[in-house]
C-alpha cells in the first residue's frame, strides 16, 4: 500500500476479473517485488482512482 490510507480497493490496478468472479490486480508484480511489498506495506504500482475514474476506466 503506498500509504496508510491507500488500499487495494482504491487502485486503478484493482479491477474485476469475471473469469476469477473476483478482484485481482493488474499490475505485473514480480516474486521479489510481491516479496518486497509484503516486508513494508509500500505498493511502488498503487495509483489513486476515486470511484469516477476506476468506472471511467472500465467503460
Amino acid at each position: 500500500m503506498a500509504d496508510s490510507n491507500a488500499s487495494c480497493e482504491n487502485c486503478m490496478n484493482y479491477i474485476y476479473d469475471e473469469d476469477y468472479d473476483d478482484y485481482v490486480c493488474i499490475a505485473n508484480i514480480d516474486e521479489d517485488e510481491y516479496y518486497r511489498f509484503t516486508q513494508n506495506n509500500r505498493c511502488p504500482y498503487f495509483r489513486f482512482g476515486d470511484d469516477y475514474t476506476i468506472v471511467k476506466k472500465q467503460m
